[in-house]
């Protein structure tokens, strides 16, 4: 009898721990379940916000990097002691982990101070509407610089990036348009870094606008007609001189006797700028004319017509 009962309390342990386990296993499964069901996120997660515009640069990093070892290094190398890494990190602190739409100029101040650097007097270059143009004028001729042929600009030009506050922190599938939001990442760098790329020019100043554009070739609330023209400082700078160049064989839709150009006058007046402006300089309309040298407007007998 004794025997029989110790083999009884055996079998019921043994179904006990049977029970067990197999009590276990499903909790594991479910668990496993689950989190086939909810994608692999862990509860509370959430998901990275969505905007209209493109995301973040691939391997941003690299890119910043690169290009900013290029310009120290190659292009500017009297700033080879400037920190790319460092420049880097400002970056990439200015607006990781960070909701796009509630970025400030103070997150970007700490990068503007490490790569910011001046430029000589007489070579700045603005440009609205003359994207290409003034750009292909700066490659050729060096003595000028836009805001993009300094290392800030230089870094960030045709780039984007943008934060989100889940992880990773930067989102590469998209970020914010300006008409989604003001104060991104990207509109916030490029309005700082033009206005303060004005504020260090210096002795004569050129701007390159479009004469070909309908609309007028100066508008307000451009970059250069709503921050860099209301930040030059007349202490600093002596004159501005306006190119207005038309496209080879394109319409002629306003002169330097053109409304907005008028406008524009009486805004730099007002601040104590001398001004002059003149209809297809020269030698930027030789660069246009690479392009369409049988044209009649790239006769060599073409000149052009400056006004006061």
């Amino acid at each position: 009898m004794p025997f029989q009962q110790g083999s009884a309390r055996t079998r019921q342990r043994t179904v006990l721990l049977v029970g067990i386990v197999v009590l276990l296993a499903g909790l594991v499964l479910a668990v496993v379940l689950a989190s086939i069901l909810t994608h692999g996120k862990p509860e509370g997660s959430p998901e990275m916000l969505k905007w209209k515009d493109r995301g973040t640069t691939k391997n941003l990093q690299e890119v910043i990097l690169g290009r900013c070892y290029n310009y120290v290094m190659a292009r500017r190398s009297e700033l080879g002691d400037m920190d790319c890494l460092k420049i880097w990190e400002s970056l990439k602190q200015a607006f990781i982990y960070k909701n796009p739409c509630n970025i400030t100029p103070e997150d970007y101040q700490p990068l503007m101070e490490l790569a910011s650097h001046p430029v000589p007097c007489n070579k700045s270059l603005f440009w609205s509407k003359t994207n290409d143009l003034a750009h292909r004028y700066t490659k050729s001729n060096q003595n000028f610089f836009t805001l993009e042929d300094t290392l800030l600009g230089y870094m960030a030009d045709r780039v984007s990036w943008c934060g989100d506050p889940s992880a990773p922190g930067i989102n590469y599938e998209s970020c914010p348009k300006r008409s989604e939001c003001e104060s991104n990442p990207v509109s916030v760098f490029w309005k700082l870094a033009s206005k303060m790329f004005a504020e260090t020019a210096c002795g004569v100043v050129q701007v390159m606008l479009n004469g070909s554009i309908e609309a007028g070739a100066f508008k307000s609330s451009s970059i250069f007609g709503s921050i860099e023209i209301f930040n030059l400082n007349p202490d600093k700078v002596s004159a501005v001189r306006i190119w207005l160049m038309h496209d080879i064989g394109g319409p002629q839709s306003e002169s330097c006797s053109g409304y907005s150009i008028k406008r524009l006058k009486g805004i730099l007046e007002e601040r104590n700028f001398q001004i002059t402006c003149e209809d297809n300089y020269r030698p930027v309309q030789l660069l246009q004319c690479v392009h369409n040298p049988d044209h009649t407007d790239c006769r060599l007998c073409t000149s052009s017509k400056a006004a006061p």
